[in-house]
């Protein structure tokens, strides 16, 4: 009973202190729509921050993995569902695991948090490993609709992890490790003339975009640099070719010299707000 009870405890703080949202934050932030009014009713219905890092007995944290060791990536629309799993041990064997994400800057402030995921059940789903470890694993949402409200939120997220041992020993931990939520971006290529003269110059153009969360649409990311690669017909891999910049309105233009038949492409690395990127490519037959 004792176990149950310390469980209950420990992932009902976590969930009240992820939501304990400022209301004055959410009001400010931009094509929030909704999730405005979701976040101030968090806000006021936590009048206090509960949850720091804590610890009872001999239960440790091992190891924790946000979506397989993947970024997070959000459009504008559709929303993400991912995993969080924690491991655990205690000589006793481990009855619970929980976590979520949260963002800001201190989640024993109030106004120190300004966006949070949290699980929709308050336990996680335990795997045992041996008498004395387990995997639980809470799912998550990502909802450009409500939990990703505003361009504000790309980037680093805090992940906060607990576990509760089979004889009421307890872990909690503010700030296990982190993990990137990211504004999904788009590419596009277009090389031509399509048949080209070998030796003669071919202009390859495109567009580099990304998801805007304070207006649910994708726009231009400019200023970024982006990798020109080409593929030989019947080679099994891409080499880059050259860096290009896109302008102002993210848009990409270059010029090379046609040499072979082959498949040109760009490839954006990504930034800590937004995503990786790898258009279709557009094969060029060269006469």
């Amino acid at each position: 009973m004792r176990i149950r009870a310390t469980a209950a405890a420990l992932s009902g703080a976590l969930a009240i202190s992820a939501l304990a949202i400022p209301a004055a934050q959410a009001a400010d932030a931009p094509g929030a729509g909704a999730a405005k009014a979701q976040l101030s009713t968090f806000a006021a219905q936590s009048p206090a921050v509960a949850g720091a890092d804590d610890a009872q007995g001999d239960t440790k944290i091992t190891n924790v993995t946000v979506n397989g060791g993947k970024d997070i990536v959000v459009g504008t629309s559709l929303k993400k569902t991912y995993t969080v799993s924690v491991t655990a041990t205690d000589p006793a064997g481990i009855y619970d695991g929980y976590a979520f994400l949260w963002h800001g800057t201190d989640l024993d402030s109030k106004t120190g948090v300004d966006g949070a995921m949290t699980p929709g059940t308050d336990h996680g789903s335990c795997k045992q490993v041996n008498a004395t470890t387990s995997t639980c694993s809470v799912t998550l949402v990502a909802d450009p609709a409500s939990t990703i409200y505003g361009n504000l939120l790309a980037g680093r997220w805090h992940v906060y992890a607990a576990a509760v041992g089979k004889d009421g020993d307890y872990t909690i931990k503010d700030t296990y490790k982190s993990g990137w939520v990211k504004r999904a971006s788009k590419l596009t290529t277009n090389a031509g003339p399509e048949p080209v003269k070998a030796g003669a110059t071919l202009t390859v153009t495109g567009a580099l975009t990304r998801a805007n969360w304070d207006t649910d649409t994708y726009g231009g990311y400019g200023n970024q640099s982006v990798q020109l690669q080409f593929r030989k017909q019947g080679a099994s891999s891409y080499s880059t070719v050259k860096t290009v910049t896109s302008d102002s309105r993210g848009n990409l233009k270059t010029t090379v010299k046609a040499s072979a038949d082959g498949y040109w492409r760009y490839v954006f690395a990504g930034t800590p707000t937004s995503s990786v990127a790898t258009s279709t490519s557009d094969y060029v037959d060269v006469k």
